[in-house]
């Protein structure tokens, strides 16, 4: 089924339909798109698709979206087109997760560049024969998308290295960005001939398309999409030195769940969010969540896995067994230690190597004894590191086994050409130990397809000559700096740089005794055959339909430009408050109650200067000068400043430090809401947040009369955090005793009275009016903070107290959850509206003069 807002593209198909699983779906013939585009804007996905149409079929399916399509092909004999699944491949294999009730669309690029002539009908066999929809570029904007920004940006700075110089992967280019930014636009445009946007569910992959999230969502607001990225992701100190760092945040954060392979990574995320965005994540019932805009964007932490049925399957082939056989013959009376990596700058082979030589050196007995297979890869990138790195191998492998090989024995073996995938797996079979040393790597699925290897059948144990009741056994040395290690706890873990400590590693797994390396194979072999790539898939599935179970009953909108496009989700009663309702609500009404924050629905939020200006000092007077309003004036500012602030306001109602002191008029006495015979708590919980203080710079106290705040604001985001759950639970075990309440909230550890909170002058303002027999028929709160949500919900639930026919008006400052029914976008907008109220007031009061002038002059004829 095709999306419905893309109906108008099956003008581009064939006549004959497609047949898909049990649902019969027409899909649009795959049309060529090329060219660049200077940044992102598309006019034509302006107006956000959030179709609330029932699903019309129960059948799932799942769009999977990567660089290139799991397909191998080649050309035959008479020049056509073949083309086969690419077993390898992982978008392929994590297939056996979904289900068999699951559809699956692919879409990539080929990995073999074809004619323009013949991409349309290459498309349509693609899509007829294997469900993929091909995403053909052009040659040089590919060039420059996957080896320009992908391999010289991205792919060196997500494993920490930076461009120091032009050497080291190059300064910024920004036509490299464009390149990407219009790839990752073609694939979206792949994505929107197929999608049908309230049915299927989109999995994008890795780093090459990390913006595409943000065109998906911006033209399906409601869609149900995640994201996995196989890199490691950098710290921030490291990420942050990127030019387009906002951009690729917030282009993520358009997902509906991000998974990473070990939280390391996730850490790192999470605090490049904070730090560039001032996102703070909760953790909520074992699950991690950022509040992006209304929306909950989950954080997934799960390691891929293999296919263990590939690989055993491999393993049964009588090409393996012959295989394993000449090996075991070749290598006779020696231990093989094997090391499996492409050959790039990042998988330490060099420091391997200096480690086998250190080895050598320091244990003499192993000489002879001893070999080191290294299977080296073609590197996936170009360039000069690459180059670099193939003749620093070459001349190491040569010194070593010049200096240690004689006759019949070569220390180190070296293999630089493709082999075979069951020819790979018999070297697996025969290696005692298996080394990973890479510097940086996302995952590394090299140790576990060891581990099954190991694990072996009975006709490679015949092979072997190894008892079949005897239990497997198998070592690992890996890096700590890779995505596996942290699930490999039975591995000898290493620092790759530290070449004698690698070294000494590996003689370490080569006397460990057999009971030991038993144990070790075991416990490894259980966790990589219950988490193999099916269960990794299956568990991202699951997350996904989790975190996207309330899209069809939230109301979203898109705002933002450019890669700055976010949607906001919101409760559906949630709606901007129109002035023109309020103004005649406000005129017909005859007693009316105004409850104002001052701090950030009157105050820009963050500004330097917090004194009242003129203008709204003018409105406040406005206000209460008008006989039929009660207003009140809710801060959480000191009784003090206040005072001061609005001297000139006589008849306006404050409640200073959130509710506790009150007074209605400027010729009042203050009062207190809540009764607290003594503050003697203060003289415990001040010493404490004095030690918090001196530890954390950047962070302050201020003392109020009623309550105790901790600010760190101005701190180091994630140290502030850390110091402020420290903090939260040292005040808490102190004052245990005590009638206080301890709060954390935006930047700030409060202790105050229990009790005392915002709700309170609500209540106290609506019970006064009833004493006196003046029931509201309007009411308007304006708050913009979690301590504000206590007011909301006392006039929102207070009809007893109101008029029957009141019009209530809860209203919080910008789009975001809260109990409020109302929003407006920002302080000025909230000063906009109050002064059209006292607009009203003014005139109302002029209209009264006037009629009591013409009363006079008629009286006195």
């Amino acid at each position: 089924m095709v999306s419905r807002s893309y109906s108008n593209l099956l003008d581009l198909t064939s006549g004959d339909s497609l047949t898909f699983g049990r649902e019969k779906k027409r899909f649009p013939r795959v049309a060529t798109v090329a060219g660049v585009l200077s940044e992102l804007d598309d006019d034509t996905s302006n107006n956000s698709v959030g179709s609330d149409a029932p699903s019309s079929i129960s059948q799932d399916r799942m769009i999977i979206v990567g660089n290139q399509l799991p397909l191998r092909a080649h050309r035959s004999d008479d020049g056509e087109w073949c083309f086969s699944w690419d077993e390898d491949s992982l978008l392929l294999q994590l297939k056996d997760g979904l289900g068999e009730d699951v559809e699956v669309i692919y879409i990539g690029c080929l990995k073999e560049e074809i004619n323009p002539s013949e991409q349309d009908d290459v498309a349509q066999t693609l899509l007829d024969t294997f469900k993929c929809v091909p995403a053909f570029l052009p040659p040089d904007l590919f060039s420059k998308f996957y080896h320009g920004f992908c391999k010289q940006h991205l792919w060196p700075l997500f494993h920490y290295m930076l461009p120091l110089s032009p050497d080291l992967g190059g300064r910024f280019d920004r036509s490299l960005w464009q390149a990407y930014v219009s790839v990752n636009k073609i694939f979206a445009d792949k994505v929107m001939e197929v999608i049908s946007p309230d049915e299927d569910f989109v999995w994008v992959h890795d780093y090459h398309l990390m913006v595409l999230p943000t065109f998906l969502r911006k033209r399906f607001n409601r869609l149900r999409l995640g994201f996995f990225l196989h890199s490691p992701f950098p710290s921030s100190e490291i990420y942050r030195t990127l030019p387009v760092r906002d951009e690729l945040l917030r282009a993520l954060l358009n997902s509906d769940l991000i998974g990473f392979h070990t939280f390391d990574y996730a850490r790192h995320f999470l605090s490049c969010c904070s730090r560039m965005l001032g996102l703070s994540y909760q953790s909520k019932r074992g699950y991690i969540g950022l509040e992006y805009y209304g929306r909950t964007v989950s954080i997934k932490i799960l390691p891929v896995g293999i296919h263990i049925g590939q690989l055993q399957s491999v393993l049964d082939l009588p090409e393996t067994e012959t295989k394993v056989a000449e090996l075991r013959d070749q290598f006779k009376g020696k231990t093989v230690l094997l090391g499996v990596d492409d050959m790039d700058i990042f998988k330490g082979i060099s420091l391997k190597l200096l480690a086998m030589e250190q080895l050598l050196i320091q244990h003499p007995d192993k000489r002879g004894k001893v070999v080191l297979i290294q299977i080296a890869n073609p590197a996936r990138g170009r360039g000069k590191d690459v180059l670099e790195v193939q003749l620093e191998t070459d001349a190491t492998v040569k010194r070593i086994n010049e200096t240690f090989g004689k006759q019949g024995y070569s220390p180190v073996v070296l293999i630089d050409t493709p082999l075979q995938f069951y020819e790979r797996i018999a070297y697996y079979v025969i290696a005692e130990c298996c080394l990973v040393t890479a510097v940086r790597d996302g995952m590394n699925l090299i140790p576990y397809e060891y581990i099954i290897c190991r694990q072996g059948n009975e006709k490679l144990n015949e092979t072997l000559g190894l008892n079949l009741t005897t239990p497997k056994k198998s070592m690992l040395v890996v890096s700590e700096f890779i995505g596996c290690s942290p699930s490999l706890s039975g591995a000898i873990r290493v620092n790759p740089w530290n070449i004698d400590a690698v070294a000494e590693a590996m003689d370490s797994a080569l006397i460990i005794p057999e009971g030991e390396k038993q144990l070790r194979h075991e416990k490894h072999y259980r966790y990589v055959s219950t988490h193999d790539v099916a269960y990794w898939a299956r568990s991202f599935l699951q997350d996904l339909e989790r975190a996207c179970k309330d899209h069809m009953r939230r109301r979203c909108w898109g705002i933002g430009f450019g890669l700055g496009f976010r949607v906001i989700a919101l409760d559906p009663n949630f709606r901007k408050l129109s002035v023109e309702h309020i103004v005649s609500a406000y005129k017909r009404t005859k007693c009316r109650a105004i409850l104002l924050d001052y701090d950030g629905a009157m105050m820009l939020p963050g500004s330097i200067i917090t004194t009242p200006n003129t203008e709204a000092i003018g409105i406040l007077n406005s206000l209460c000068n008008d006989p039929r309003n009660v207003v009140f004036l809710v801060s959480g500012k000191e009784r003090k400043t206040l005072t001061e602030w609005f001297s000139s306001c006589g008849k306006l109602g404050i409640a200073a430090e959130h509710g506790y002191f009150v007074r209605s008029n400027h010729n009042t006495d203050w009062e207190t809401c809540v009764s607290v015979p003594d503050f003697d708590w203060k003289q415990i919980a001040e010493p404490v947040m004095q030690l918090y203080t001196e530890t954390t710079d950047g962070s302050n106290i201020e003392a109020k009369e009623s309550a105790l705040v901790w600010n760190y604001q101005y701190a180091d985001p994630d140290f502030g955090f850390c110091q402020a759950k420290e903090l939260l639970d040292h005040l808490e075990s102190v004052l245990a005793n005590e009638p206080v309440s301890v709060k954390s909230g935006q930047h700030v550890v409060e202790v105050k009275p229990q009790g005392v909170h915002k709700g309170l002058v609500a209540e106290r303002l609506l019970l006064t009016m009833k004493q006196k027999a003046m029931l509201p028929d309007f009411v308007l709160c304006i708050g913009d903070d979690r301590s504000d949500e206590d007011m909301f919900e006392v006039i929102m639930s207070a009809r007893d107290s109101l008029s029957p026919v009141s019009e209530v008006f809860a209203c919080t400052v910008g789009r975001k959850p809260s109990k409020a029914k109302y929003f407006l976008e920002d302080t000025t907008e909230i000063v906009r509206m109050l002064q059209v109220l006292a607009n009203a007031s003014e005139q109302a009061a002029r209209n009264t003069t006037q009629h009591s002038q013409q009363v006079v002059i008629i009286e006195s004829k």
